[in-house]
């Protein structure tokens, strides 16, 4: 099928050019924003010759042809009729997609997510002194003291943390945002904590009749300064001549919010997340698991929904509290299930090109990414997703009944073990395994008839060999070989990555690397297939038939190339060490984008393995990829 054909079945299977608003492409996905998504035949799109997967994310259905072909692709769709955009434009479009709950809840989950890793971090610390005390090591007190200090400042400065992140998503100076923050906790202050025990602290009475505590541990009124701080301080920039806009804006927006923030957002807020706690302990302590049972049968409709970050908020503030988080357990079950239905899909279909899709993504799903197990597989046939949610639902209740709570937030399954190492590690094992035994079962016996896999006609053969016999490509005998680093500085594992497509390995297999340094180098003696022209990515063909994909960075095409420098062109050819291209990591950080580089093998269905051997820091010239063919 020629790529005309092809674009002519995409743009069929999405509605039509009157249901799309824009498209675009990266390295590996035509991007494509519609109007109406329920016009869009999902099963169509995923049949389509060279589709490798689709997904909706961020408001886009996204389309994964793989490097080179999304070039042709998108120029045909656009050939067409299609209407195009920046990655930008639909970045910002994205935005607006869904009701105003729905982007509220986004935003939400924008400002929580930065803050995720030390709440990880201060959980895995609760976890190891909760692991010495059941096993009846008593610390010494230095120690302890130093324990606490490792599980304790994150929850007590959080309202700083909250504040600055919500002065970075909101258009504010995160600086002026943290410290404003860290006010609301100043030693000047009654501990929230103290007075809440009900000892001899009290507030403070300001003015006689307001009384006043700090905020350790808040997280609702500290968003809400947050918000309302970072949109003051814009509103005061506007009117701040520019000369003084260094020293003014700054002092009046401290001024003005302080005020602000500690008489009466502060203590109103405070009350009303005080109710919001109480109401979701009431939830979670229901009788008979009942409240584990509603979490977990409901927690991946809300995922499907965009609006599951809204549960960031309620685990930050019961880990704030009780430094315990019964959220994380029921979570994992609900996500356990769907990795486990995604499984079942991928052990009973004989479709080869589902099996690639399903497997990879079960991964992503035990690694703590759903998204592309329900897209990829689950939703698609329907009845995985919803036994799913059923065995889902008894995995929560199970949790709720053994009493798991972890000690942090923002990871599940294999990570989040990590959670659970104060001894509850038995019965999470015992969760997680019923879990998946249950959405393994019930999928495997009653969601899902495999489908007759489509041959390939004589007229298709026939055409690909007459293409051989013009063109003379004639695919090469393929050799095992090793592929060196491109980039130099930290290893990270592919399943790590923080983007589905290349996580769950619908690209292929292969590594990423944390650079140091911001020079992109041949990984091998090879062809350069592809050169983009914002130079965040390559495409080359190695002298022993590997295709390898070298991304630097996550949405970099966004920058349309800013600050990046490409050295080489379509079709050059280049030994292993040459430079392909530079890149600017602070400038890719001041965009607010991940440099996180990968480099993916994307023929590996052509290989018996393709296995990466590169831990640690990776210097010019290390093994990274090892292929055998």
């Amino acid at each position: 099928m020629s790529n005309t054909e092809i674009a002519k079945k995409v743009i069929d299977a999405i509605g039509g050019v009157e249901n799309v608003n824009s498209v675009a492409h990266c390295a590996t996905r035509l991007r494509v924003m519609v109007k109406d998504e329920a016009k869009v035949d999902k099963n169509a799109v995923e049949n389509i010759e060279k589709v490798q997967g689709v997904f909706f994310n961020s408001g886009q259905y996204q389309i994964i042809f793989g490097t080179g072909t999304v070039n042709k692709i998108y120029d045909e769709v656009v050939a067409l009729g299609l209407p195009t955009s920046t990655k930008a434009e639909m970045k910002a479009e994205a935005a607006k997609q869904g009701n105003w709950f729905q982007r509220a809840i986004r935003t939400f989950g924008d400002v929580f997510v930065p803050i995720i890793p030390v709440i990880v971090a201060t959980g895995l610390f609760m976890g190891v002194r909760g692991l010495l005390n059941a096993l009846g090591v008593t610390l010494p007190e230095d120690v302890t003291t130093y324990t606490q200090i490792l599980t304790d400042t994150a929850f007590i400065i959080l309202p700083g943390l909250v504040v600055w992140s919500t002065f970075r998503v909101f258009g504010g100076n995160p600086a002026v945002g943290i410290v404003l923050g860290m006010m609301l906790v100043s030693d000047s202050l009654p501990n929230a904590w103290a007075v809440a025990s009900g000892g001899e602290v009290t507030a403070m009475q300001f003015f006689g009749f307001i009384p006043v505590v700090g905020l350790q541990g808040s997280v609702l009124p500290a968003f809400i300064i947050g918000v309302v701080g970072a949109k003051f301080e814009k509103a005061v920039r506007k009117v701040v001549p520019d000369v003084l806009d260094l020293l003014v804006t700054p002092f009046v927006t401290l001024f003005v919010m302080s005020i602000l923030g500690l008489f009466i957002i502060g203590p109103v807020f405070h009350v009303v997340e005080s109710y919001i706690l109480i109401g979701t302990k009431a939830i979670l302590n229901l009788p008979f698991g009942l409240g584990g049972f509603l979490i977990g049968g409901v927690h991946q409709l809300i995922v499907v929904s965009g609006v599951h970050h809204i549960f960031n908020l309620l685990e930050v503030q019961l880990l704030a509290a009780d430094h315990a988080n019964p959220f994380n357990a029921i979570i994992t079950a609900a996500m356990t299930a769907q990795g486990a239905a995604t499984v079942a899909v991928g052990v009973k279909t004989k479709n080869p090109k589902l099996k690639t899709l399903a497997f990879p993504a079960a991964l992503s799903a035990f690694l703590g990414i759903t998204e592309p197990a329900i897209f990829g597989v689950n939703l698609r046939f329907r009845k995985p997703f919803f036994l799913s949610l059923i065995a889902g639902a008894i995995g929560g209740s199970l949790a709720s009944l053994l009493g798991l709570a972890g000690t942090g937030s923002g990871i599940t399954i294999i990570p989040g073990t990590v959670l659970y190492v104060n001894g509850q590690l038995p019965q999470y094992f015992l969760m997680v395994a019923v879990s998946f035994a249950l959405g393994f079962a019930l999928t495997y016996m009653f969601g899902f008839e495999d489908e007759e896999p489509e041959t390939v006609t004589e007229s298709v053969t026939t055409d690909r060999f007459v293409e051989e016999a013009v063109t003379g490509t004639v695919p090469a005998t393929l050799q095992d070989e090793t592929i060196i680093s491109p980039i130099i500085g930290q290893a990270v594992a592919l399943e790590n990555v923080n983007d589905p497509v290349f996580s769950s390995g619908a690209m292929g297999q292969g590594i990423a690397v944390k650079p140091s340094e911001g020079v992109v180098y041949a990984p091998a003696d090879a062809e350069v297939t592809i050169a983009f022209a914002t130079g965040h990515a390559f495409g080359l063909k190695t002298a022993n038939g590997a295709e390898i994909l070298i991304h630097v960075g996550i949405d970099t095409v966004s920058m349309n190339g800013d600050g990046f420098e490409q050295k080489v062109a379509q079709g050059d050819k280049v030994k292993a060490g040459d430079v392909l291209g530079t890149f600017d990591s602070a400038k890719i950080a001041a965009a607010g984008l991940d440099d996180t580089t990968m480099v993916i093998v994307t023929n590996t269905a052509d290989y018996a393995s393709v296995t990466p051997v590169a831990t640690g820091e990776v210097a010019k010239g290390d093994a990274i990829i090892e292929v055998k063919a």
